[in-house]
């Protein structure tokens, strides 16, 4: 198989536009893999291990860097056209005639253009974003700190700093906001209400205020932190920038917080802060205890979609309630007597978290590749045992490809590989959707889900198929529309991760169907 790279000098794009352009250029005839990153040398080096690149290559940090492998007679029109797509012009975004085609080569030209702008989203390589975020908060900017590989001592410095001067740092690692009403990064078109959202997860966010939006409530902001954020060493510090915000905030009524369980040390002062919020406070430390949790003032949630709950019933004037949804098994045709596991193929990390915790539950030992016991971790992540759930935005999958709300082509594989197990009952999925996303997931995954059914059904099978979309009605892709291509095909979706999991755990555990054996 041939390799094809190219490299342009001096000239920058964000890692959402280039995890979308690498997507679209896979899709080229004769294309197989496509990656298009800045020439870091950590960025670099992942390609070199993905295969897409033999050996490093000279050039910069500031220089972009095509890699493509696939058909040798394809790739050169394929690297054209991946320039060609590059250089387009970029939409003006400030209103001001005069700035039209300029683009701001600074934070300060980006602050000019936009006098009285107050936030900064930064999405450079991480060796160079603390020196980046340490220059907005000079110049009295908050930061949305998308980008990842940021130490965690530029972390520690970069929060001080900006607490020091009454700012948040949102990341590293952030890759979800709602912002007065505005989507940041992976994010989705939600109402605006009296909900305010500081979450350590993207995808948690994203499931909490799509449920919110479902619901009927709004939210007010969302604020995401960075997942180390409530690290022992961080102390918090941006989820206690971030409920101290929302307290003094007359549009937030009631607070959401959402992370994996925080170190104990964190977890206190983060409790003591909710429970002097004056408003209530509804927090999703997944995992942990809710008798730990729960203070005065405080409301625990054992999931994503309590928390969405609790905090709907909250801005509604009610007390809310435990909540669990009857479940309702998939109608499915009985299983075969092998017919025993679960697979969970999922994008988002949290979701995928989530689902281990609540199996685990239920079944037992749940393999995975980021299990909650050290004990459940998969020794080949390229090959499920058992039950197992799998995070596909993983780094170790995403080296040289998109993430997978991008690009679904590693998922569709891997669906395929699980629905040829004779072992396998249920095939488990998330599909997200807003700003940053593929623009119709449905599209890509539907075909295959067709495939892994039509092969099951061959060799004498029922295989169901259970999942959720994580979106809603306002989001670019069409949230009513996903859902119907995705049922027509015989998806059986939940409102939520957690409902989805309960429908796929009810399907194994039924004796009727698994012919008494699980």
């Amino acid at each position: 198989m041939a390799r094809a790279t190219k490299i342009i000098r001096n000239f920058y794009r964000d890692s959402v536009s280039l995890m979308q352009l690498s997507s679209t250029i896979t899709k080229l005839p004769g294309v197989e893999q496509a990656s298009a990153i800045m020439a870091s040398p950590n960025n670099v080096t992942l390609l070199v291990e993905a295969g897409l690149l033999a050996e490093p290559v000279e050039a910069g940090a500031n220089d972009l860097l095509i890699a493509l492998q696939g058909n040798a007679d394809a790739l050169e029109s394929a690297l054209a056209a991946a320039e060609s797509a590059l250089k387009q012009p970029f939409p003006s975004s400030t209103g001001n005639e005069q700035s039209r085609g300029m683009s701001s080569r600074s934070i300060e030209m980006g602050l000019g253009n936009l006098v009285g702008a107050n936030l900064v989203l930064i999405s450079t390589p991480g060796e160079y974003a603390a020196a980046e975020a340490f220059k907005a908060l000079g110049l009295g900017l908050n930061v949305m700190l998308f980008s990842d590989n940021v130490e965690l001592k530029d972390e520690i410095e970069l929060k001080r700093f900006a607490q020091e001067r009454d700012l948040i740092v949102m990341g590293p690692d952030c890759g979800t906001a709602i912002i007065n009403g505005i989507p940041l990064a992976f994010a989705n078109v939600v109402r605006r209400g009296v909900i305010g959202v500081v979450a350590a997860s993207g995808t948690g966010l994203q499931q909490v205020t799509c449920l919110i939006d479902r619901w009927g409530s709004g939210i007010s902001q969302a604020i995401g932190t960075g997942g180390h954020d409530l690290h022992r060493d961080v102390g918090g510090i941006s989820m206690l920038q971030g409920l101290k915000a929302l307290a003094a905030d007359p549009s937030t009524s009631v607070i959401v917080l959402i992370s994996k369980p925080p170190s104990p040390e964190v977890a206190s002062k983060v409790l003591e802060a909710a429970s002097g919020a004056g408003k209530p406070v509804v927090v999703n430390f997944l995992g942990a205890d809710p008798d730990r949790v729960r203070r005065e003032n405080i409301y625990p949630a054992a999931t994503l979609e309590d928390a969405a709950a609790a905090a709907v019933a909250l801005a509604n004037g009610r007390i809310p309630e435990a909540r669990r949804a009857s479940v309702t098994s998939p109608s499915i045709t009985p299983l075969a007597p092998q017919q025993r596991y679960i697979r969970g193929l999922y994008s988002g990390g949290t979701f995928c978290y989530e689902a281990s915790l609540l199996l685990k539950k239920e079944l037992g030992q749940i393999n995975s590749n980021t299990p909650v016991e050290p004990e459940d971790r998969l020794s080949d992540v390229w090959t499920s045992r058992k039950h197992t759930v799998i995070d596909l935005g993983d780094d170790l999958f995403t080296r040289g490809r998109p993430h997978p709300m991008i690009d679904h082509r590693l998922r569709n594989e891997r669906l395929i590989k699980e629905a040829s197990d004779p072992e396998v009952a249920v095939i488990l999925l998330d599909v997200v959707l807003g700003y940053g996303s593929h623009p119709d997931p449905a599209a890509e995954m539907v075909p295959v889900i067709q495939k892994a059914r039509d092969l099951a059904s061959k060799a004498g099978r029922h295989l169901a198929i259970v999942g959720f979309v994580c979106g809603t009605a306002a989001d670019p892709q069409n949230l009513s529309k996903q859902e119907t291509a995705f049922r027509e095909v015989g998806v059986t979706l939940a409102e939520s991760n957690a409902q989805a999991v309960r429908m796929a755990a009810s399907v194994v555990q039924k004796p009727d169907v698994v012919g008494g054996r699980l």
